[in-house]
């Protein structure tokens, strides 16, 4: 009996990795499977090139079948117009590629990020770092050495955010070597994770990765990225649950982007899902000019205007900091300071 329960509890814990290997890398595939007929969004699927397709099934599941226009489709699907060369738009958005360690930006005072993983469990099309140099970034125990010493002779530094890619493409045990290795430096006190593999396969929130962050002396922040009310179910709901249970601390970033998210409604209905599943919206960016997803962006005005058309009809914690960031910038740009 006691080899059953370990087999069990394994294949339960290597769920999420079996969901990741079966991802659907073909935009035909996909669509497919949701009834759509490929033909019209063929000349899209060379996009490809730029950056690949990548989702996994349980996303796909919450997609509206016959709607080439879901939401959730949309942030996925690569489309002709990713080849358009539109001014002011570039490689590296955030003047990240300069960083002054592999796999670790020290952009703001008190805070690094450390970029754990270079792989993520969904490839979203607007992503800003779709075109981040991850061969020369790769995650590691070798690399987080360096990260952590760099770490010990700074004690301005009180925050880590786990990064990447997806730091939670990182399994069990790596976090916890890397984890306990940030803990032993007196002067940190606070562990940022920033992921959205939970919300494409909630089977990643494991037993074992709930009682690592529930037994750290830090306190832990997961800053989740969901951009549509559509994204989130059961599934999603009763993994959180288990964090909110070891007093981890749940907060949103998600980006304002066309034909996703653009309306009042929209967001009024993705603020009222994240608060009823223990989230708080914290952040909604504007788009990160990438190079290739120009499609996507929501100009500045528009995006106040939602903003204001949002503060009327939520409560105030519902309403998210709409936010710029820049490379060189000391800190991130609030552009609701602004409102019309």
């Amino acid at each position: 009996m006691p080899n059953i329960i370990t087999i069990n509890t394994l294949n339960i814990e290597q769920k999420w990795l079996k969901e990741i290997a079966s991802a659907i890398s073909d935009p035909q595939i996909l669509l497919q499977q949701l009834d759509i007929d490929p033909s019209p969004w063929k000349s899209g699927f060379a996009a490809r090139s730029l950056f690949k397709q990548n989702v996994p099934q349980s996303f796909i599941d919450r997609m509206e079948k016959g709607n080439p226009h879901d939401p959730l489709l949309r942030q996925v699907l690569p489309l002709i117009e990713e080849f358009d060369e539109v001014v002011g738009y570039t490689i590296d958005p955030l003047d990240e590629q300069a960083n002054i360690l592999p796999s670790l930006l020290h952009k703001y005072k008190n805070r690094v990020l450390m970029i754990v993983k270079g792989g993520c469990a969904i490839n979203c099309r607007y992503c800003f770092r779709r075109h981040f140099p991850y061969q020369d970034n790769k995650g590691g125990k070798d690399i987080w050495r360096e990260s952590i010493s760099y770490l010990q002779f700074h004690p301005e530094v009180n925050e880590i955010i786990l990064s990447g890619g997806d730091p939670l493409m990182a399994k069990d045990h790596e976090l916890t070597w890397l984890i306990r290795k940030i803990e032993s430096i007196p002067h940190v006190k606070r562990l940022r994770i920033h992921t959205r593999l939970p919300i494409v396969i909630p089977s990643r929130i494991t037993s074992g990765l709930t009682h690592l962050l529930g037994e750290t002396r830090l306190n832990v922040v997961l800053v989740t990225h969901i951009n549509h009310a559509n994204e989130i179910n059961d599934e999603l709901c009763t993994s959180l649950a288990k964090l909110r249970v070891v007093n981890v601390t749940l907060l949103n970033q998600g980006v304002l982007l066309r034909g996703v998210n653009d309306s009042v409604d929209d967001l009024i209905n993705l603020s009222n899902a994240l608060f009823d599943i223990g989230i708080l919206p914290y952040y909604l960016h504007v788009l990160d000019k990438v190079k290739g997803a120009a499609h996507f962006l929501v100009e500045d005005d528009e995006a106040r205007a939602l903003i204001c058309g949002l503060m009327k009809e939520v409560s105030g914690y519902l309403v998210p900091r709409l936010m710029r960031e820049l490379g060189g910038r000391s800190s991130k740009t609030p552009l609701d300071l602004y409102l019309k």
